[in-house]
């Protein structure tokens, strides 16, 4: 047994343990694959949005909606094949990780999982 395991990255909780390949904390049940060698600097990683079709997004980019979405209080949702321009990734709730202003919709966020890049 690793008597040096990290403290959690959620709740700083020094009683982690290992169970199989992650780390696991008891207080708040948050589970990591632990940082290998020098990769834990103290910097937090940069983590990686991926659209429905496995390309890589950054901020600013524009995507395509691959799927019609409803829009709460709206008659008529989004279409699939809608552009969307100058997305900001971000780190939204319930999954939606890109901020965007829709036309004739206004700001919203989406879900990576609902895009393509185009």
């Amino acid at each position: 047994m690793i008597d040096d395991l990290p403290p959690c990255p959620k709740c700083s909780c020094e009683y982690t343990y290992e169970m199989n390949a992650l780390v696991v904390c008891p207080e708040c049940g948050h589970e990591w694959v632990p940082a290998e060698g020098a990769a834990d600097s103290g910097a937090p990683a940069e983590r990686v949005v991926r659209d429905a079709v496995g390309n890589v997004l950054h901020d600013g980019d524009s995507v395509v909606v691959v799927k019609a979405l409803k829009v709460k209080g709206s008659p008529s949702g989004i279409k699939a094949g809608t552009k969307v321009r100058n997305i900001r990734l971000v780190d939204g709730v319930d999954g939606h990780d890109i901020d965007c202003k829709v036309d004739g919709f206004g700001a919203m966020q989406l879900k990576s999982s609902v895009v393509k890049k185009g």
